[in-house]
């Protein structure tokens, strides 16, 4: 009898220890990773500077709850808040946490401007997490589906639409926020019109709202700014992030600027283990890495050198129905269902993962070298050809 619930479909391999971007299963076969734990292990496994952080911070103090000053947390702050131009934030443990933060501010946002059912402005096909909340801030109905009722105070629009906002802003008076992916990653690597973020910045401003940008995936580094948001040159009002901050400790931030980083005071919102020591070190040692490697230009260039090779051997194909990215975070969308590559990758010892059902998303470490960029892109070449 298995003791886990059965909330995954897992796949039958089991992974003793990693370097880098590889991984070795409990038999001995070594393995690319192209998945990075969906995004999260930033620095590759069994990062030197994080297991030396790790061990000493646990020798040293691991928790004393947000009842007192942590100052590491307080560093992690001021180095965040440089990194986004965000004003403050609050720390817990997830992306949906994040999320979760970031809605509840909107919503106090919103009665203390005396709008008594606050409404928050989200896409189809949205990922925001698992929480009630932002369960129901997800376009994804097969998520939703027997978790009714579900929590009211959205509307929906589509993706990389902004006519349907402006829409909504003629008809609803009790709007208080638009959350956003700036690149919609469960949904496929879905990436928008270069105005699109600019545009929702600008109603936002014209209507009084909150911009809420999710960038749990798409955050720290991952498409070679610091945060997607910083290529369209814009400052949300709030960001959610989490993944790759901890490398794989978990950690989530919800940060604020302006009026939104007014509106929680003392009792509004906690966190038993948020922002503890332990993971407050860790995220501190990969801000540091990413600094020391220049990791925002190296993604950058990997992910341009990864985009042009699929596009040279795949962009030629029917049966190859979209190639997009921006810097390691990538997808290949192809004319039909793929989820059968996932396992066939792995029988070439590659980790990748179908999302969508019929996009191989691709967000490898962000330390990956050219020959281990080009060794992914050789083996999903190779998969996709032989369809």
């Amino acid at each position: 009898m298995n003791a886990i619930m059965p909330t995954y479909g897992r796949i039958d391999i089991a992974f003793e220890r990693g370097e880098g971007p590889w991984l070795y299963d409990d038999k001995g076969n070594r393995y690319l990773d192209a998945l990075s734990g969906l995004g999260v292990i930033a620095l590759g496994h069994a990062n030197e500077a994080v297991a030396q952080t790790l061990a000493a911070q646990s020798q040293q103090l691991l928790h004393t709850s947000n009842l007192y000053r942590i100052p590491h947390q307080e560093k992690l702050a001021e180095k965040l808040a440089s990194l986004s131009g965000m004003d403050n934030m609050f720390f817990g443990n997830s992306g949906a946490e994040a999320n979760e933060c970031a809605i509840k501010i909107a919503r106090l946002y919103g009665h203390k401007k005396g709008i008594e059912q606050p409404c928050i402005i989200v896409a189809d096909a949205a990922f925001h997490g698992r929480t009630m909340a932002t369960l129901t801030a997800t376009g994804n109905r097969k998520v939703q589906a027997g978790f009714e009722p579900l929590v009211g105070g959205f509307v929906r629009v589509p993706y990389n639409d902004l006519a349907s906002i402006e829409q909504i802003a003629e008809q609803m008076q009790n709007v208080v926020a638009v959350l956003i992916e700036p690149i919609q990653g469960e949904a496929g690597i879905q990436i928008p019109d270069e105005e699109y973020l600019i545009g929702i910045r600008n109603i936002c401003n014209a209507q009084g709202w909150l911009m809420i940008i999710d960038e749990v995936q798409s955050g720290n580094c991952r498409t070679g700014a610091y945060f997607c948001y910083q290529h369209s040159g814009i400052t949300p009002d709030l960001v959610a992030t989490a993944k790759g901050l901890g490398n794989g400790v978990p950690i989530g931030v919800c940060l604020a600027s302006g009026a939104a980083a007014e509106v929680f005071g003392p009792g509004n919102h906690g966190s038993t283990f948020g922002g503890n020591p332990l993971s407050c070190a860790v995220a501190l040692t990969v801000l540091e890495e990413f600094e020391r490697l220049d990791i925002q230009q190296h993604v950058t260039t990997i992910g341009e050198y990864m985009l042009e090779k699929f596009s040279d051997r795949l962009g030629h194909l029917n049966l190859v129905r979209d190639i997009r990215g921006k810097g390691l975070m990538i997808g290949i969308e192809l004319e039909h269902p793929c989820t059968e590559l996932v396992q066939k990758a792995l029988e070439k010892g590659l980790l990748i993962n179908v999302t969508a059902d019929s996009v191989i998303r691709l967000l490898p470490p962000l330390i990956i070298n050219q020959d281990e960029a080009e060794q992914i892109c050789d083996i999903v070449c190779d998969l996709i050809e032989t369809l």
